[in-house]
């Protein structure tokens, strides 16, 4: 088996189909039925975490032994299937009966059985009265083991005249079983379970008459006691589908449902391991390099608290490694060599090798902070560097606008220094006075005319 799996969810639940050959798995379609909830209660070792898986579904006495039979069960009660018999063994002398008749009590929840099962029966002869089934089974198991009876022999019609005990490896299960007296009356559904463990390969029901005539059996049901998987740590499997979708891992890898389960298919470059103290699956490995990934590590990956090795080697990572990653404590073996990584190596991932961890950060050119890899420079965020170079271009247009501001004064100045030493030039002196002395003499003659002008105007007074 190549390890290749088809998962698909049906509301909170995961199927999984595992590829058996060559080639991709694949699944035409799938139909879920609801049972009820108390459906197969075996009793006291059923747990929560408890899965019955059917080994044995046989109609006794009827149906066609190479097929399948479909008594047309309601949906509710898990439309089941039965493989007919018509005799428990091929050595036996048994033989198998029907009957017509409506048969009482079934469909009942929760189990809900078909009265197609009670309608035939194999029964003892008088030569070989008790019955015995023989099947293989996986050794070091439970089984519950689920028989039906319904007399529907025409020469049983009251009490006392079947009386029989059932054995299951030895054991005696059930005790002076008379299915008239349990029931009530003839043509009623009688169902007893019985829940064994088997150590050995092979689970085998003998029918024992006690009193009166053969033993009768109707069908017979066995089923294996699974405990459930457990499932892997919640925070875990978030941590994973984090890393799935920052590193856009391609379909193939089947990242769906839990990352452990079925154990013997985990996810593709997952290493998973069972804590029992926590009763959980955890994850301690995970290798994806030479995969063509591309993106960043998110610092969620601390959530992975039980990582031991990590190779995420050979990849097209790019960014930083996050200061988280140095949170996993239990962390021996790191390899983000061949990526694109640039910064600064987390100071506590840094000192980490020589604590016998073997960390590997070469081949990433923009990497830099620890013995092999080229020194850091002051390390800034991108929004110190964006802020140092504005700072830097406002220093400029304060220099740009404090240069032209100088320069501007500066020339005032001179122009007035050049306008005071013309002033002072004896040339100048001896024109300034002439200017002065053509405007006095110009604002006397103005003067003596005005003063002529009203005389001449003004009447004369009269003494």
């Amino acid at each position: 088996m190549s390890g290749r799996s088809l998962r698909t969810h049906c509301g909170t639940e995961t199927l999984v189909i595992l590829e058996a050959g060559h080639g991709d798995p694949s699944i035409l379609s799938i139909e879920v039925l609801q049972i009820d909830d108390d459906a197969y209660n075996f009793g006291p070792p059923r747990e929560k975490g408890t899965v019955l898986r059917a080994v044995k579904r046989l109609k006794c006495g009827s149906g066609k032994p190479a097929f399948d039979e479909d008594l047309n069960g309601i949906h509710w009660g898990g439309d089941r299937f039965w493989l007919g018999l018509q005799t428990l063994s091929s050595s036996s002398d048994d033989q198998s009966i029907s009957s017509e008749n409506v048969i009482a009590e079934t469909l009942l929840a929760p189990n809900f059985y078909p009265q197609g099962i009670y309608q035939s029966a194999i029964v003892g002869t008088d030569r070989q009265p008790s019955l015995s089934f023989e099947m293989d089974v996986t050794p070091n198991k439970n089984y519950s083991v689920w028989l039906h009876f319904a007399e529907i022999d025409n020469g049983v019609t009251a009490e006392e005249q079947r009386v029989f005990d059932v054995l299951i490896n030895g054991d005696t299960a059930f005790k002076d079983i008379d299915i008239i007296r349990m029931t009530g009356e003839r043509f009623t559904a009688l169902v007893l379970n019985k829940t064994v463990a088997v150590s050995g390969i092979t689970l085998k029901i003998i029918l024992q008459p006690v009193k009166g005539t053969r033993a009768i059996i109707n069908a017979i049901e066995v089923f294996e006691i699974i405990p459930a998987e457990k499932k892997t740590l919640p925070q875990e499997v978030s941590a994973l589908r984090t890393l799935k979708g920052s590193l856009g891992l391609p379909l193939r890898f089947g990242w769906n449902g839990d990352p452990c389960v079925p154990q013997q298919h985990p996810w593709s470059g997952v290493d998973c391991q069972f804590d029992s103290t926590k009763g959980n699956w955890i994850i301690d490995g995970l290798g994806l390099d030479n995969q063509g990934l591309k993106g960043v590590i998110p610092s969620d990956i601390s959530k992975l608290q039980h990582l031991q090795n990590m190779d995420l080697s050979y990849n097209e990572l790019n960014g930083s490694i996050p200061e988280s990653l140095g949170e996993l404590t239990s962390l021996q073996i790191l390899n983000l060599n061949g990526n694109r990584l640039s910064g600064r190596v987390p100071a506590s991932l840094g000192g980490r090798p020589l604590h016998r961890a073997r960390f590997n950060f070469t081949d990433n050119a923009g990497l830099c902070g620890i013995p092999g890899l080229r020194e850091c420079g002051p390390h800034l965020s991108v929004a110190a560097k964006i802020g140092m170079a504005f700072g830097v271009l406002l220093a400029i247009l304060f220099l740009v606008v404090f240069a032209a501001c100088w320069w501007k004064r500066r020339q005032n100045i001179l122009r007035a220094k050049r306008l005071a030493a013309a002033r002072e030039a004896p040339y100048a002196k001896s024109r300034t006075q002439f200017t002065r002395d053509v405007q006095m003499a110009k604002h006397q003659r103005t003067h003596e005319n005005a003063r002529s002008s009203n005389s001449e105007g003004s009447p004369h007074l009269l003494s």
